[in-house]
């Protein structure tokens, strides 16, 4: 990047001067009429746009060099920095109206069900079932086969069975609509119901004998159908999506929450959300240095894989000299490069020196090559002739384990290079290969880095869901297949959906979103995590920052450095600033606000760039070694499909068409001047993002009226970048870069610019003010912890959801400054509201002074008003669900299960706790105050045996809501819901926007703290020694810029990159009556007397997190202790203890507290006792023995000594004595010494 701002044009690690604008405006004057002509032929629609652009390319023929003069600037075309500024925000605001936040989920599915489900049956085949040729079953007649073949597809929408007869007058059964909501309250999943075409054809076959003059074969198997069926099948439901096509919510006119967007499954009652998951492109040539120099094609089936290695020769006993020779291996075989080239048609070592086109001049390119043919000779001698080089390959290919059952000139044809048509074009392919390998040895190419974004593509909800569909369709294949196995003797064959069992799918696809263990990219055997999560709703941001994240799948998380530091592909595309700490640092990412992730395209490109000037590859396209070197390689989704002579020209046209709205503006297009290619990306998975392109910045003046995104993406104006094709633009970081030059001159020629530098970041991070100034891992805790754990206002239904647990802040505030991302993220529900989505900001505006208050705020403490608590300031309420279930009545008998079993709902007198507030039907009544201890759903077996729900150590409430329902499981289940009031406390956790957390130290009285003269007294007062260590400037400018804004000021935003001066703030804060810097005279409140200092106070933006101390505290004296150890449980819901381990007695030990030691350790821990004989330090036990005189007695008896003499009583840990008696009972005897005290 150079000074001022811009990025340089970097193409595979070198810098291409002839790649600035001025050459592309050069050449699009040459065929900007002809490709004019071409726009208006394949779109009518943009008439208006090409006829004026090709009025500027008649004006540029005439003697202008560019399409924007050169002398002409922004300023001559009546633009000012202001006007193009707002238009940014007006196209960002557009953008997000168009496209979202979480469109890449939505869109994804919608491809997936539109076209992904199709080819994913389509790709199955046909299924051959065989006789089970068991003699005994076989009858009079042949063997009887049948072959099974899907067809079309087709989704029902969610439905709700009212559980009628099926009607058999040909009428539709009653459904009704299923919607997400009654997925949530009845724990069912939120799915739809698949059915495919199946057809079905039972035949016999017998060998026929034929004419073989005519027919060519002497013999034939003929088949005689016996029957064909065709009909639909339900195969299985599929979860769907919330606001997918198929989803009820799409066309609602009211949504069942303000702040619902969509995006996530309901399963059994859970909301799940897909992770994006980052994965290796196969579409492209891959280079990789270790552990051998190798170039790979891959691809998703196993035998079409191609690698090209240098690797050390076979032959090497027969040759020392040889050290490296290049070899191919294809179909699991080492075949040398030579005999494959000439099996694939090369007539002579000139022709493949030739096509391979490598700098003779070098050595080592010229010894390998040696090498490589020397190898050759010595493995098959006479290749050359005679076709032997084709016998040598199927010979190697015969000989595998596991060979191919088609001929060697069929598996060239099938498995290697399939995209190219001839052996002539896969040979020059292959050499093409070659060279880029041999020039990446050198230093020439770069090797290929797995974690650059270009070398990448990201899985979304439409390719995880073929992935695990795929696996549980086959096996529900394998299963369809062996049941109609033993039915195709005789006349036992029934309907095929007799056959197929559709719970398979349902049954698997509910089983890898509830475990989270989803079928393997690469190994069908294994299983992967990290795929499924649940949503988080602990407020509306958390919920969209879980559908923005992305994940990198790495073997191990140990030395995985290269791939959690940031790259600079990830520039605009993933926040550098957002990514969780811990094992998982680096590897999840969230997408930056303006990253746009691209579907498959459903319309075909090729026509499109024949008409561009391609030559496609064909019979009759001219191969040779000098037409070759003339022209640039085409490529289309890594698959080489063409030619062209000028690929300046021809890419100059193909983004010209782009503009224009002809091709979609998720094309990706990249020259490669370098090495004579032209790259072209079509596929799903790529990320994109906007940038305003500054030649055409003339035609934002003919808009007239209201225009959307999609209007600007076919003027030109705005274009979606790919990561591979930014290397070769030069992009502005803002409109102010445009009107700088450097000293006198112009400014720079940019080819785009940036919509505004915060987009660079995430959404929660860009949402920081002055987040530019603070440290960066201030930045961090702030988007990737205090965010989403601040509690707002998460839902707008709360009365229609039963959440285990959530939280609602009272009076939700939203901030006084402003950022571009929040001004931009949609429309503004409420015309009244500053903010479109008020809903990301959770929290509330304090006054915060930074003052030192009685030594209450040390190490990050604060203290806070308790006036302002007690008006409702961080008032929350906290909601808690307690879920029990019990077996249907009509299920229990179906089961015959003993009456006995049955549990039901009811209310009986408990043992475990109080039933008072419980009404006769097992529930407590809504108000209901219920405390630690007490019963909150009765549940009772017919034998008496109590299987109700208490309330657990600190579980409090009032009850809310109480919910009976049942799912499709034959399961009824009650929920109900207790809420609890809680104002801030001693030890409640808060935080800033820039990640200042601390605790609450002290509640104080507001008469006792500091006020200012206009009687102003602050809310909270927080330590300024927590500024410099933290390094969070930040915050001091948000209170002194917040200030300003509370009085009038008209400076409002803080975005990150673009914030206002420290001297604007301060002229600011002047301006409205304040100091500059913005410290005020406070007067002390307990004496009344002016303080000395001046103190620093201004609003700041402040958030409540979900960490209270009524969550935390933990207390006990004596309690539940482990039944085998007898020292206390550690759970603190079960009334446990608090840890004392290795480092707490080492304290205690060095203040010499021993008499705290012993009682924290013994005392209240596993106190116990023991008897050691006196006599032979053995353990004497407790036992009933006989006496002289015919009575019993019990005590201590030594059975070593045979005596009761001489035994003491000591102290001892139980576990100590638990140690004993598990040694004991191996036959190791241990003995202890005695002292008296």
């Amino acid at each position: 990047m150079d000074e001022d701002g811009g990025t340089w044009s970097i193409a595979n690690g070198s810098a291409h001067p002839d790649h600035l604008p001025n050459g592309i405006d050069d050449a699009m004057d040459i065929d900007l009429a002809a490709i004019m002509d071409i726009v208006e032929d394949l779109n009518p629609a943009a008439a208006s746009t090409s006829s004026s652009m090709k009025k500027s390319g008649k004006e540029n023929e005439k003697g202008s060099p560019s399409s924007m003069d050169e002398d002409e600037d922004l300023e001559d075309l009546g633009f000012s920095e202001e006007y193009l500024t707002k238009f940014c925000k007006d196209v960002s605001v557009s953008f997000f109206n168009q496209y979202g936040l979480i469109s890449h989920q939505i869109n994804s599915f919608n491809d997936f069900v539109n076209c992904g489900l199709q080819r994913l049956f389509d790709s199955v085949g046909e299924i051959s079932v065989e006789p089970g040729y068991d003699p005994s079953k076989k009858g009079d007649g042949e063997w009887k086969y049948a072959t099974i073949s899907f067809g079309a597809v087709s989704m029902e929408r969610p439905a709700m069975w009212l559980g009628g007869k099926p009607q058999t007058d040909g009428k539709k059964e009653e459904h009704l609509h299923f919607l997400p909501k009654h997925a949530r309250l009845q724990n069912m999943t939120y799915a739809a119901r698949m059915k495919v075409e199946m057809k079905v054809q039972v035949y016999t076959q017998q060998l026929v004998t034929s004419d073989k003059f005519k027919t060519g074969v002497e013999q034939y198997l003929h088949k005689e159908i016996i029957s064909e069926e065709t009909k639909p099948v339900l195969i299985g439901k599929i979860p769907v999506m919330v606001k997918s096509n198929l989803c009820w919510m799409e066309e609602a006119e009211k949504r069942d929450c303000d702040f619902d967007h969509g995006g996530y499954f309901v399963i059994k009652g859970t909301e799940k959300v897909f992770i994006a998951q980052e994965q290796i492109c196969l579409k492209r040539l891959w280079i990789a240095e270790r552990p051998c120099w190798t170039i790979a094609y891959r691809s998703e089936l196993r035998r079409r894989r191609l690698y090209v290695k240098i690797e050390a020769p076979a032959s090497e006993k027969k040759c020392p000299q040889i050290k490296k020779v290049i070899n191919v291996h294809f179909l699991s075989c080492h075949i040398p490069l030579w005999i494959l080239m000439f099996a694939l048609g090369m007539s002579s070592d000139k022709e493949i020196v030739e096509t391979i086109d490598v700098d003779m001049g070098n050595n080592s390119f010229v010894n390998l090559l040696l090498s490589t043919i020397y190898e050759a000779d010595e493995l098959c001698d006479g290749f050359r002739k005679d076709g032997k080089a084709l016998k040598y390959i199927e010979e190697e290919i015969k000989s595998l384990k596991f060979p191919p059952e088609e001929s060697i000139s069929e598996c060239l044809e099938k498995y290697l290079l399939p995209f190219l048509g001839n052996l002539k074009q896969k040979a020059i392919f292959l050499a093409y290969m070659v060279k880029s390998l041999l020039q990446a040895t050198v230093g020439q190419r770069k090797c290929d880095n797995r974690d650059e974004f270009r070398n990448k593509r990201f899985e979304l909800a439409g390719e995880l869901l073929e992935r695990e569909i795929k696996i549980q369709l086959r096996h529900a294949q394998k299963r369809m297949v062996k049941s109609m196995q033993r039915d195709l003797y005789g006349d036992r064959l029934q309907s095929i959906d007799h056959y197929i069992d559709a719970s398979i799918i349902t049954n698997g696809l509910s089983r890898a979103f509830s475990t989270g263990a989803w079928a393997h990219a690469y190994n069908k055997t294994e299983r992967t995590s990290g795929v499924v999560a649940t949503l988080r709703r602990a407020n509306p941001l958390q919920t969209m920052a879980d559908m923005r994240k992305t994940r990198q799948q790495v073997n191990y998380t140990g030395g995985v450095i290269d791939a959690r530091f940031p790259n600079p592909s990830h520039w605009g595309r993933a926040c550098f600033l957002s990514t969780p700490d811990g094992e998982n640092c680096g590897l999840v990412k969230n997408m930056a606000v303006t990253g746009l992730i691209t579907t498959n395209l459903a319309e075909p490109l090729l026509d499109m760039l024949i008409q561009c000037g391609m030559e496609k590859l064909s019979e009759d396209v001219d191969l040779s070694e000098m037409s070759l070197k003339e022209k640039d390689k085409i490529f289309l989704n890594g698959d080489w499909v063409g030619l062209c002579k000028d690929s300046l020209s021809f890419v100059v046209n193909l983004r010209t068409m782009r503009r224009g709205g002809v091709i979609s503006p998720q094309v990706e297009i990249k020259r490669d001047q370098q090495h004579g290619e032209v790259r072209i990306f079509t596929d799903a998975g790529r990320i994109l993002r906007p940038l305003l392109v500054v030649e055409n910045l003339k035609k934002i003046k003919r808009i007239k009226g209201h225009y959307n995104f999609l209007s600007l993406l076919e003027d030109g104006i705005i274009e979606l970048v790919g990561v591979e094709e930014e290397e070769d633009c030069r992009t502005a970081w803002g409109i102010k870069k445009l009107f700088m030059g450097e000293g006198d001159q112009l400014p720079l020629d940019y080819t785009h610019c940036e919509l505004n530098l915060s987009f660079l970041l995430g959404l929660s991070c860009g949402m920081i003010p002055f987040a530019n100034h603070d440290h960066a891992r201030r930045v961090l805790y702030q988007s990737e912890k205090h965010s989403q754990q601040a509690i707002g206002f998460s839902t707008t239904n709360s009365k229609l959801r039963v959440d285990t647990l959530s939280h609602q802040l009272y009076y939700p505030q939203t901030p006084l400054f402003r950022t571009a991302i929040a001004d931009c993220i949609g429309k503004p529900d409420h015309p009244k509201c500053p903010f479109p989505r008020p809903e990301f900001f959770n929290g509330q505006n304090a006054i915060v002074a930074v003052n030192v208050h009685l030594g209450y705020n040390q190490e990050d403490s604060l203290v806070m008003n308790r006036a302002s608590l007690e008006r409702g300031m961080f008032r929350t309420a906290h909601t808690r669900s307690y879920k029990a279930e019990v077996e249907n009545k009509e299920l229990t008998e179906s089961k015959r299960m003993r009456m006995k079993d049955k549990v039901d709902f009811c209310k009986v007198q408990s043992k475990i706790g109080k039933v008072d507030n419980l009404d006769d039907d097992g529930f407590p009544y809504i108000g209901a105050n219920l405390e630690s201890g007490h019963i909150v759903i009765g549940r009772c077996a017919e034998s008496g045996a109590d299987h109700s729900i208490k309330l657990k150590h600190t579980e409090n409430g009032r009850v809310e809501k109480v919910v009976l329902s049942a799912n499709d499981d034959g399961t009824n289940y009650a929920t109900v819901s207790l809420r609890q009031v809680r104002s801030p406390c001693v030890g409640d956790k808060f935080s800033s926007m820039h990640g200042q957390k601390g605790v609450v130290g002290l509640l104080e009285s507001q008469e006792n703290f500091p006020f200012t003269c206009q009687g102003i007294v602050p809310d909270i007062v927080i330590n300024p020694h927590a500024f410099p260590t933290r390094q969070t400037p930040g915050q001091l400018l948000e209170a002194a810029f917040g200030k300003g804004i509370a009085c009038g000021g008209s400076i409002k935003y803080a975005t990150p990159f673009s914030t206002p001066s420290v001297d604007d703030i301060m002229d600011q804060l002047h301006s409205v009556g304040f100091s500059r810097w913005g410290g005020e005279k406070v007067y002390n409140g307990h004496s009344g007397e002016m303080m000395q200092s001046m103190i620093f106070i201004g609003p700041t933006f402040y958030q409540r997190l979900i960490h209270m101390a009524e969550d935390k505290v933990k207390f006990r004296n004596t309690g539940p202790v482990h039944p085998l150890t007898r020292q206390p449980v550690a759970d603190r819901k079960r009334f446990g203890g608090v840890k004392f381990g290795e480092m707490e007695r080492d304290c205690l030990l060095a203040h010499g507290a021993a008499s705290n030691l012993y009682e924290r350790l013994f005392t209240l821990s596993d106190f116990s006792h023991m008897h050691i004989c006196g006599k032979c330090n053995n353990v004497a036990n407790v036992i009933q023995r006989s006496v002289p005189g015919g009575s019993k007695v019990r005590g201590p008896y030594c059975r070593f000594c045979s005596t009761s003499e001489g035994i003491v009583k000591v102290q001892v840990p139980y576990g100590a004595k638990l140690l004993y008696q598990e040694l004991f009972s191996m036959g190791i005897c241990i003995k202890f010494g005695t002292e008296p005290c």
